[in-house]
């Protein structure tokens, strides 16, 4: 009987203001779109991240005069480094197969009168931050403090991890702008729902006082608003999620076949993409009605 005389309050509360009530529906509306739209961008953004870090690799190239006892030696050698994950070898007819595929018309290979590309070593390591110590085992300084080779026949090692750097800065700016961008959302949502309950609790204001005075609890008083506020959540949950499904059927499932960014973004499921932002409407909507209605039960 009491939890049916709250929902009955909160409902009463709502229908006499109409106006902010629907004002803070159509904010929890565009603030769980907004997230709803932002998660998947975060979660992509992270993956390609670490899609990237895991793709950093030292390439070791040899000069065309090595024998494959060497070759076979050196391999050896750099497999009992530190931290190396992995060491695959590349042939110059196995590199120039992998340029051709690469290119846009393979047929400019065909003008080669002869192979260009030196074989070579892809040293993969268990972890990029392990990259620059790999890199220092493979050329250690000499007494002048030069790099040197541990091998003769290692003509060069390279690796990507400027490339992978800058990319990893305009990840991590990325991430960091949508964090923000999310936390000032859910502020604003928490804000307006807060001011839409206050309204309310001002115009009852009286009531409340006088229901303190006869001896009525906090919480007594405060399950009403509480329950006005999932009410909105509800609500706005609800249609922010028809938003979001119809975006999702209309332009997200067609287009993932086409674009890498739109299947990408399926990394978490729909489902609970929509649980997670349906729990946050409701239970933002009902802080940010408890929060408010602190200052109106000190009597």
């Amino acid at each position: 009987m009491r939890l049916w005389f709250f929902i009955q309050e909160a409902f009463r509360a709502l229908r006499r203001n109409g106006a902010p009530g629907i004002a803070a529906i159509v904010t929890t509306v565009v603030t769980m779109v907004l997230l709803g739209v932002l998660i998947p961008i975060v979660q992509t953004t992270q993956g390609k991240s670490e899609e990237v870090r895991e793709q950093l690799l030292l390439k070791t190239f040899l000069y065309d005069d090595a024998t494959s006892g060497e070759i076979s030696s050196l391999r050896q050698t750099i497999g009992e480094i530190p931290h190396v994950k992995a060491v695959d070898f590349v042939s110059k007819t196995e590199a120039l197969k992998i340029l051709g595929e690469r290119l846009d018309d393979p047929d400019v290979l065909k003008e080669l009168n002869s192979n260009p590309l030196p074989a070579s070593f892809n040293v993969k390591p268990d972890d990029a931050a392990n990259l620059e110590s790999i890199r220092v085992a493979l050329t250690p300084p000499d007494e002048a403090g030069t790099p040197r080779p541990i091998s003769p026949i290692i003509e060069e090692v390279k690796d990507s991890r400027e490339e992978a750097q800058r990319i990893e800065q305009v990840t991590g700016a990325v991430k960091l702008v949508l964090t923000v961008i999310t936390a000032l959302l859910v502020a604003a949502s928490l804000m307006l729902v807060g001011n839409t309950i206050r309204l309310s609790i001002y115009a009852r204001r009286r009531e409340v006082e006088v229901m303190r005075l006869v001896g009525a609890t906090r919480w007594f008083v405060r399950w009403p608003f509480m329950i006005e506020g999932m009410v909105v959540g509800f609500a706005g949950g609800l249609l922010a999620i028809l938003v979001l499904w119809l975006g999702k059927v209309t332009i997200v499932d067609p287009l993932s076949d086409t674009f890498a960014l739109f299947a990408a973004q399926n990394t978490m499921s729909f489902t609970l993409l929509v649980a997670i932002l349906f729990s946050a409407a409701i239970a933002v909507s009902a802080v940010g009605s408890g929060i408010t209605l602190r200052r109106f039960l000190r009597v």
